[in-house]
This record gives C-alpha cells, structure tokens and sequence, in this order.
C-alpha cells in the first residue's frame, strides 16, 4: 500500500505566499490544492500552484549540480567540490581586478526562499562589492523612487476591503496577484468590493479580466498613462475637490503640482490619449467624490514598463494624497506585521529622502545606485566595458538573464564575455546553459517556508502585502530525490564566505526606503566551517523579534490571523514633516512629456503598433515554460492582436509573423483577441531560446526583450529601458520546411 499524507503547505511561486495542502505520496509531492482551513486564503489556488507537483517532479530537474567541461559539455559535480572551485576563482578576480569584479543578481524566484535573498546580499557585501542587481529594477523601480521623492504616510494604506473607489493602472491584479487588489484570492476580494458597491477604475488599452469589472475601464493609446493622471490631477484641482485640511497640515509642494499638470486639460489628454474626454471626467469626479470611503491609486508592470514610470509612480502618490487617502489616526493599521517587528503607525508624514545620485556609479549613462537598487539594464555593459571596474564574475540567483532581461543578444554577449558564470538553477534554463557552474537547489516544499516576505513587500509600493495579522510556517514536507545533492541556495552563499574567510551578517531588509521603518537586530553568522546551521535555525534568527512569537506562528499549521489591535496613533506634537508633491526633478520630467517635441518623437508610420506586456495566468516569468500541466498544448507566447487588424493584414490566428521594432526582430505566432485596442498588440515576456534557436518559436515562444535597446530611451534615473509601448510593425512570416 502507498504511504500518503496531506499536509499544510505555503506556495512561494508568488508574493501572495497562499495557504495550501500538499499531499505526499512515497515521498513524492503528488497533489497541491488550496487549504480550505487557511483563514486568510480559505481553499483558494491558482493554476501555477495547483501545478507544483509538476514543478517539483519536471524530469529535466537538476538533481546534481553541473560543471562546464573544456568541450563546453556538462558533468555533475558535488556541491561542496563546485563551493571550493568558485571560491578559489572568485578570490583571484578579486585579487586580480578587484571586489567590483564581481556581481551577483537576484531574479523573482528567490521568492520561495527567505533566506537566501538576504544571505547572497550579506556575502556580496562581506566581499565589498557594490554590484548587488535584482529584477526589481528591470520592472517597476518608479515605486521606490516616487516614494523617496514624496514621503511615507507613516498611517498606512487604505484597505481595499473598505473603499468605496479604486484606481488601477496598467496591472491585472486577478491574474498577477501583485498590486491593488490583495492578492490572497484576488477575484473573490473583487467580487466582494464590487458587491458592496466599490466603482473601481482602470486605465488599461486591454480589456483584461480586472478591466472588465470595472465601473470606468479607460482603454487609452499605450504610454500615455501619466499623461492621463496628471489630467485627472488637473480636473480634481480644477474643481476643488481635494482634501484641503489634510493639504495644509500635511503637504508641500501643492502650488509647483498645480502648475505642473495645468497644461494637461481634459481636452489635451483626451485627444493625446485618444480617450473620450467625458469619460476622464466622470473618472475623475468618481475618484475623487464617490462615497465616504475613498481608495487608493496603483500602478502595474504595464505601466511601469513604458517610458517615465517614475513621473507615474510620483503622480499616483500626488493623486493619493491631494484626495487624503490614507488611514487617519484612529483606524485600524491595514498591514500590521506579525513575523516581522511590530510598528508604531502614525497619522503623520515620513519627509521625502534621497532616492537616487548615490553610491556606486556606473560607467555607463551617468547612473548610480539609487533606493530601488542598482540598475540592472545597465549590467550587460558593466560586463561588456573594458578597464577598471570591468565586471568579470556573475552569480545569479533565482534570475534567467537570457528569458528576462532586455537586449537579449547584448545579454548573451555579455554572458558569453565572463569570466565566471554561475547559477542557482532547478534545470538548465537559457542562462544555464551559458554556466560555468549550475548549482542545483532544493525545491519549494523540500525547504520549510513561512510567510514574512509577504509583509516585506509593503514597504517597497503602497497596495502591497497582507491586509492582516497573518502569518504561516510550514516544515519542509518532503526530503530531496534519492541519490540527489541539493543544498539550499543560502547554503551555497554561506559556504563560499566560509571558504573564502569571510565574516557576514544580515537584516531581514535589504534595499527600498522601507528598511528606515523597521528595527531589526542584525544577525551575525557563525562562520565556523564545523558550525552546521540549519534553515529552521535561521527562521528562528530572523524572527528573534517577530511581533508574534515564532513558535505561536508555527502552532497553527494552517496559518492564523491573530488578533492585533493595532490602530493609527495621532500625530506628534512636535512633527513639522509634510509629504511633497512639488518634486522639481520628477515634475519636470511631467512637463517635458508635453512638448511637441516629444510628441512628434513618439510617432513613426514605419511601426504602426504599439507592443504591450501582458500576464501569464500560468506561468510567473520564464518558469514552468516547457511543463505540459502549465503551458497546455500551447508553449509559445504569441502575439495578441485585434481580429481587424489581423484581417487588414491578412492574417489568420496561428500564423506565423516577424515582429519588428526600431531596434531588432523577433518571429511570432499571431492570435486573435479583441480585448485590445486594434493599433495595439500583446505579448507574454520571458518566453522564447536562444537567438540561434528562433525556428523552435512553435515550441518555445518569442523573446520580447530581444526588441529592447538598453541604451536608447531609458528611465535616466533607474536605467529602465522602455519594455513596454514599443512601437513596432507585423509582417506575415514565411514558415521554414521541415
């Protein structure tokens, strides 16, 4: 008889960290479900997660680490052998050109690890290297920036669950989990909004699945969603309905926005838009007047991927503001920690911080490190650039440069041009294939997981995180493959620096503005090589000051919301700190987006289509891409395109295309869907192989990046490149004979 258990679970594959049962059978993950007993997520999944057993069993899975051969073949090797050959290597670049010399990057799986995002941090920094990169900056580095420029409302969010408006802006909550509505079950946290009678807005040029229940959806021309805010802005101002008490007591800067956005007329944005001018009214008098109960402004990837997601970050705060939308004091705190330290929220402003023009400095574009971390676009030429400083060494860590990162055959270039290559990899993804060394990981429910990354992330974007006391710790639920050598990632960062003879420690933060809100002790690592730490130990480490107790978190295998009272305490006597919407730096930005000029620079008949991103419901990045369970039949990632326009091209869905931009090409395979706006088409990022590989794009997809100069339009404070409203044209594609 099989030997079956079912059991409490996390999913990591996201932020929303969802409650779950796994059911193990013979030692192998068999069945992943929602946890009907979980009282936050109450038996929801999504299809990633429901796919984990896939995931963890995938038979192209690295059960070995591997090691590049002379031939440019793979061997396995043992993990503590690959820890003595990278150290060694890693310590004569260092001796040789210098700590700069080496880089390491953080992609969005190290999700599923809590400690390894902060042990890969603590050894970059035990080496005194500065080039510490994650994927933050390739996606929506605007929020931290306008956060530094504007101030924390030290109150808190508004909850979602009580508002009687929202706004949302280039993001579809209900398929990415991540901003606006909370992700714990995002379409029942709708439905209920909008049952009690919520009137939620988004600007959007598809008609995504949270579009279509809004009250107002605003279907504008890609890229002019600042443009659109600061209309909005113009007519609240206009019409006088913005919360003046809490403008006098608590804001600067009022006077420099009201000038900013006068240009910016309803008729202006309605033409430049190519929205109906009424409907930007009725918008903006909903947001601003509907109900007792205003709500909040959250921008997505979507937005954030064209061009000045700094400028539209920043005015989403102003709106925010202007309109008083934050918790008051005497309300209840909407995100009180429970596995991080408990906080004092206030009815008062955090004053802006420097954001940006500090610390390293690139060789390239004139940019530094900033509060969003340093520019990751920028990483490639770091690499390629010749002299002192001259990256020589990479180590990335839940990231797929090749799938994710933009230019892709800048990014092979650069690749193909180190000195050392090493990845954290469960397979042998585009980027791993270019190793020197793969280290392979223990899996998700080969490790114990608890719930605290879910609360850091409110302190990198308003709309994010748990709307409650909640937290979850789950044991590791089934031992790795036999015959396997795993080791967890912060395993592998923790036995170089003991090889190397280094000292580390680290905070449960790391970058953001966030990290000034929170104490948290640090926690100096034994670097005893005898020392055998486990994972369990380092929970108990980093939640040494938990607000709730470890050890009351992990009684309730389920997950609990405990009962914390915390409400918004009244505002210091003595605090003078107003929050800014008057920012000269992004406000000038605002304004030069108006010129003629500028206008004129965006129009090109050459590329009549404007490419924009779009989620995958099954897949969270490049992960899962080749797994039947996920990808159903259809492993590509196509072009989305209006029938009509399909039609004046003579296209039919299943075609294969050539998509153009100012910059490359890449082939596609054309489908039809008239969710979007007929000059517009739509593609999953993080798909496609390799440049050499692209007569498999039936069976592995488009890289969209591929279309992206790193060097060309790009945020001049972040280095984000524009990654979405990219002009571009279709032609039909000849289909290569087998």
């Amino acid at each position: 008889m099989p030997s079956t258990t079912t059991r409490p679970g996390i999913c990591r594959i996201c932020s929303a960290h969802c409650g779950v049962l796994a059911t193990v059978t013979d030692g192998r993950l068999t069945k992943v479900t929602g946890d009907p007993d979980n009282p936050m997520f109450k038996g929801y999944s999504c299809a990633k997660g429901r796919a984990l057993p896939e995931i963890h069993n995938n038979p192209a899975r690295l059960l070995h680490s591997q090691r590049r051969t002379p031939d440019g073949a793979y061997e396995p090797v043992e993990s503590g052998v690959a820890m003595d050959e990278i150290a060694a290597t890693l310590q004569a670049l260092i001796e040789a050109h210098g700590p700069r010399s080496v880089a390491l990057y953080l992609g969005t799986n190290g999700l599923p690890y809590p400690a390894s995002a902060l042990m890969g941090n603590a050894f970059i920094r035990a080496i005194e290297s500065p080039m510490f990169f994650t994927a933050n900056t390739i996606d929506q580095p605007g929020k931290q920036i306008a956060l530094a420029a504007h101030g924390h409302w030290l109150g808190g969010d508004v909850d979602f669950g009580e508002a009687d408006t929202w706004l949302l802006i280039g993001t579809n909550p209900l398929v990415s989990k991540a901003i606006g509505i909370p992700g714990q079950n995002p379409a029942q946290n709708l439905k209920a909004a909008v049952g009690r009678g919520m009137k939620l807005i988004v600007i959007d040029p598809r008609r995504s699945q949270t579009a279509a229940r809004a009250a107002i959806h605003i279907q504008p021309r890609p890229g002019t969603d600042a443009v659109i805010v600061a209309g909005i802005i113009n007519i609240v101002i206009g019409e006088k309905l913005c919360d003046w008490d809490f403008l006098a007591e608590n804001v600067d800067g009022f006077e420099a926005l009201a000038e900013a956005v006068s240009g910016f007329t309803p008729a202006y944005v309605a033409d430049r838009a190519d929205i109906p001018e009424q409907q930007l009214l009725d918008a903006a008098r909903m947001f601003a007047t509907y109900g007792t109960r205003g709500g909040m402004v959250n921008a997505g990837t979507g937005a954030n991927f064209a061009m000045h997601g700094s400028v539209l970050e920043y005015l989403c705060l102003c709106l925010t503001t202007i309109c008083g939308r934050w918790q008051r004091a005497g309300e209840r705190v909407t995100r009180p920690n429970t596995l991080l330290p408990a906080f004092t929220a206030k009815a008062q402003p955090h004053p802006p911080y420097e954001g940006w023009g500090y610390g390293e400095r690139l060789r390239v574009r004139g940019l530094t490190d900033t509060v969003a971390g340093m520019p990751t676009a920028a990483l490639a030429d770091e690499i390629l650039l010749d002299g002192e400083g001259q990256v020589k060494a990479l180590i990335c860590i839940g990231g797929n440069p090749m799938a994710a990162w933009p230019d892709q055959r800048k990014t092979l270039r650069a690749l193909e041009n180190l000195d050392l290559l090493v990845t954290l990899d469960t397979e042998m993804s585009l980027t791993s294939r270019l190793a020197d060394y793969v280290i392979a990981p223990r899996m998700q429910m080969e490790t114990p997981a608890m719930t605290m990354g879910s609360e850091l992330i409110k302190y990198y974007a308003s709309g994010t995180g748990i709307p409650a006391a909640y937290g979850q710790y789950v044991p590791r639920l089934i031992e790795p493959p036999a015959g396997s050598d795993l080791i967890e990632e912060w395993q592998f960062f923790l036995g170089l620096a003991q090889r190397m003879g280094l000292e580390m420690w680290f905070v449960n933060f790391f970058g953001g503005g966030g990290g000034r809100f929170m104490e948290s002790p640090p926690i100096v690592l034994n670097m005893n090589g005898d020392t055998r730490l486990t994972t369990e130990e380092l929970f108990e480490q980093m939640c040494a000051t938990s607000r709730i107790p470890f050890d009351e978190v992990r009684s309730h295998p389920h997950g609990k919301i405990f009962d914390v009272d915390a409400v918004v305490e009244p505002r210091d006597a003595d605090c003078t700190a107003k929050l800014d919407v008057g920012n000269g730096r992004l406000l000038a930005e605002l304004v030069a987006i108006r010129t003629d000029e500028y206008v004129a620079a965006q129009q090109d008949p050459a590329f009549p289509f404007r490419l924009i991103p779009r989620r995958h419901g099954n897949f969270m990045n490049s992960s899962g891409t080749n797994l039947a369970a996920l990808h159903r039949g259809k492993p590509y990632n196509p072009t989305y395109m209006h029938p009509d326009a399909m039609a004046a091209l003579g296209l039919q869905t299943g075609a294969l295309v050539t998509v153009t931009s100012p910059h490359d090409s890449i082939p596609s395979v054309v489908e039809a869907d008239d969710s979007l706006r007929p000059d517009v088409v739509a593609m999953h990022h993080a798909f496609g192989g390799l440049p050499a590989e692209d007569d498999e794009v039936r069976d592995r997809g488009s890289n969209v990046g591929r279309l992206v100069p790193t060097d060309v339009e790009y945020d001049p404070i972040t280095g984000l490149p524009r990654q979405g409203d990219i002009p571009v044209s279709v032609t039909p594609r000849i289909e290569a004979a087998v």
